[in-house]
């Protein structure tokens, strides 16, 4: 079983953060790596043409580890969820009367995009609403969200757990229904992917879209996509020099090539060679790799089950484990407790969490200890 690793970040010790989702605190390894290669453009002699490329190879085939699939071509690096969400937008053909299938308060980036759409093409947005906060309901929001897949639907674009709670959503089922209506399947990974076991070869979705800079481990402003069959002859957003092909040969640079590289690799945002970030976000995943997913989600669930079950037996509602995620999940507030004494309380004590929605987004990861949840369980019942 994977052992408390808080020695390999730089939390204060006097700090309890329970907040991961909201950004992750960076590993020792990927701050050295940061600052050795920040330090690398002050001699520009020691960057070679090879290394505009050579460390983006790397990051992709750790990435495509990850998420279980075998073609690294399949990966675009992006800056943004927005950035790959709008090259979805960019290659699908839409008509009038296309649905759009979201779910209630979903992330922005992955909402924005798709409501300037219905303004643009008149397609229809259809929302899944979550229900009452009642026993079974992740598994009523599922069968809700299978329900409106038909005829009609275009896309179905969700997270694989929602950012405010955790609730899980059965992706493999919702892929069996968008491929018999032949609709397309757009993951946001961002709060999952690195911290929860995710296989393209298993869901097989249309894309997987992540930022990097929250259970990746990575830095801020840098991400990864992965761009399945139906978006291998796509036209990026822009065109940069190096998603054509014949890129790497500078000196033949002035010939210029209109044919873009295979697959996703077209995809690639400009100047995705950053120096600093794209090492950054290798490293960050080559430790996730190492510790795995899979054992992330046991050690979260070891150092909460406990403390969870406390709360459950006080009257706050928190989704029954076989329906979130152990690495991201809400506390709903039972009546009479007020959330401005909450707030002030937790940050009197230095227990960092989120507020999304009605929801106190708790958010551990291998640096918490079961310690930090029995603190923040503490406050919370004897708050007011």
């Amino acid at each position: 079983m994977l052992k408390n690793q808080s020695g390999r970040f730089s939390l204060p010790k006097d700090v309890c953060y329970l907040n991961g989702a909201y950004m992750s605190p960076q590993l020792k390894s990927v701050e050295d790596i940061g600052i050795t290669n920040l330090r690398r453009k002050s001699n520009p002699v020691a960057i070679t043409e090879t290394d505009f490329f050579s460390e983006k190879e790397v990051l992709r085939q750790r990435f495509s580890t990850l998420i279980d699939t075998e073609d690294p071509q399949n990966i675009a690096i992006i800056p943004s969820v927005s950035y790959g969400i709008a090259t979805v937008i960019r290659n699908i053909d839409f008509v009038a009367g296309d649905e759009i299938i979201l779910l209630e308060a979903q992330f922005p980036s992955n909402y924005y995009a798709w409501k300037q759409l219905e303004k643009e093409k008149g397609v229809s947005l259809k929302t899944i609403q979550a229900p009452a906060l009642t026993s079974g309901r992740a598994e009523r929001w599922n069968e809700a969200l299978l329900a409106s897949i038909s005829s009609k639907t275009k896309v179905v674009a969700i997270p694989h757990v929602h950012w405010t709670d955790g609730t899980l959503f059965d992706l493999k089922k919702i892929r069996k229904r968008t491929h018999e209506e032949n609709a397309f399947l757009i993951i946001d990974g961002t709060q999952s992917v690195g911290a929860l076991p995710f296989s393209v070869k298993e869901i097989k979705p249309d894309a997987l879209i992540c930022g990097g800079y929250k259970w990746l481990l990575g830095p801020y402003s840098l991400g990864l996509a992965y761009f399945g069959e139906r978006f291998e002859q796509g036209v990026p957003i822009e065109n940069n020099w190096m998603n054509h092909r014949g890129s790497e040969n500078f000196s033949n640079l002035v010939n210029y090539n209109p044919q873009f590289k295979d697959k996703a690799v077209r995809f690639d945002v400009g100047e995705s060679s950053n120096f600093i970030l794209t090492p950054m976000l290798s490293e960050a995943i080559r430790q996730l790799l190492e510790w795995t997913p899979e054992a992330i989600q046991q050690y979260c669930e070891t150092i909460s089950e406990k403390p969870l079950k406390r709360l459950q037996e006080k009257g706050f509602f928190i989704e029954d484990a076989k329906y979130r995620s152990k690495h991201l999940f809400g506390v709903y507030l039972p009546e009479g407790k007020d959330i401005v004494d909450i707030k002030d309380l937790l940050t009197k004590n230095k227990i960092f969490v989120s507020y999304r929605g009605k929801a106190i987004r708790v958010s551990p990861n291998v640096y918490n200890t079961k310690d930090d949840l029995e603190k923040l369980v503490h406050c919370l019942l004897h708050s007011k």
